[in-house]
């Protein structure tokens, strides 16, 4: 069996890295962990799981950080994990076979992340692959702020996927993902400005601004993101073409979202883009157009947040048969949400 070094970086995250470190612990041969700076108990939590526990001088440069906590490892396969990480899901077997039959590729883990959206009724889930397992010999960490596994020798990267999956803690705190969102903000107008235009930049910052409730800042970055010709099945330009159409719904332009009609055919490949369409039309009072939208995404398996195409697809289209006086189909379609809260109480109601 290959071994593998977990590597990680931390800052004041002694609260949540004893809960990170001790889940990752049975499982890999060795962690490293670069304090870069801590004030509270993060190195003296470290020392009781990890097998080093390194100081580096922060630099403003995440990368710099992430590459000298991984040429300290005594392995060479790397699985990089953040402090607000938690280890949910884990077949080693599989994740070694996958290491076998990709020797030169970088392992896209599944991280979940919890956050509010107010267009899916409720707290939702949104599920992501990340890059995080590679050779360290082919691949070392680029870019200051939402950095970046890459290929040493400048190829394009190739990825697998491995069946390891993490919850997410780190947005499910308002305060602390609104604190997270600004710090990351200007290092990225800071990288910007020194490294010239880049579309994962632009998309990186649109997704600050978003977190920060500036919606007409975010519509500007997405759009400056998408002016560049992507590559429409990777997943952070269909993200990024979905928080574009959310932002500008939250900024009360709806009618400009109505745009998205054009591009359609490239990205309704998953629920997320469809239900997006139903929202679309919803408030540009298209209702039967929206119903339509709600409902093909029910449709649809491939999706990365939770209820989209389920339960808050199906409380949408009970919200319009509601507002539209149809009591019989609003009750129909509530009743298919299960046990949604949103729909239960408007079923109460009804």
């Amino acid at each position: 069996m290959t071994p593998i070094s977990v590597c990680m970086i931390a800052k004041n995250e002694a609260v949540q890295l004893k809960k990170c470190l001790s889940l990752l612990r049975p499982h890999f041969a060795e962690i490293i962990l670069a304090d870069t700076g801590s004030t509270d108990d993060t190195a003296q939590v470290a020392a009781q799981y990890a097998d080093k526990v390194l100081h580096f001088q922060w630099v403003n440069d995440f990368s710099a950080a992430r590459n000298f906590s991984i040429a300290h490892a005594s392995h060479h396969w790397i699985l990089v994990v953040d402090c607000d990480e938690f280890l949910t899901q884990i077949n080693l077997r599989d994740t070694q076979r996958q290491m076998q039959a990709n020797p030169g590729g970088i392992g896209m883990i599944k991280r979940d992340n919890p956050y509010s959206d107010s267009s899916l009724g409720a707290d939702a889930m949104m599920r992501e692959r990340v890059a995080r397992l590679f050779d360290r010999r082919i691949h070392h960490y680029q870019g200051s702020i939402h950095e970046q596994a890459t290929p040493i020798d400048g190829s394009d990267a190739q990825y697998f996927h491995v069946p390891l999956t993490f919850y997410h803690e780190g947005y499910a705190d308002k305060e602390r993902a609104e604190k997270k969102a600004g710090r990351n903000l200007d290092m990225l107008l800071a990288a910007l400005e020194k490294e010239g235009p880049d579309p994962y930049t632009y998309f990186q910052i649109g997704q600050s601004y978003r977190a920060l409730g500036r919606a007409d800042e975010a519509c500007r970055y997405f759009d400056l993101g998408l002016s560049f010709d992507l590559d429409t099945q990777l997943e952070y330009v269909q993200t990024m073409v979905e928080s574009y159409g959310h932002a500008l719904l939250s900024a009360g332009r709806a009618a400009e979202a109505l745009s998205f009609t054009g591009i359609y055919d490239a990205f309704a490949t998953r629920a997320d883009f469809v239900f997006l369409m139903g929202l679309i039309y919803m408030n540009n009072a298209q209702f039967d157009l929206a119903i339509a939208e709600f409902k093909k995404a029910t449709t649809i398996k491939k999706y990365a947040a939770t209820g989209v195409n389920g339960h808050s697809a199906y409380y949408n289209i009970g919200v319009i048969y509601e507002c539209m006086g149809d009591r019989k189909n609003a009750r129909a379609y509530y009743q298919k949400c299960g046990d949604f809260a949103p729909a239960r109480a408007r079923l109460a109601l009804l």
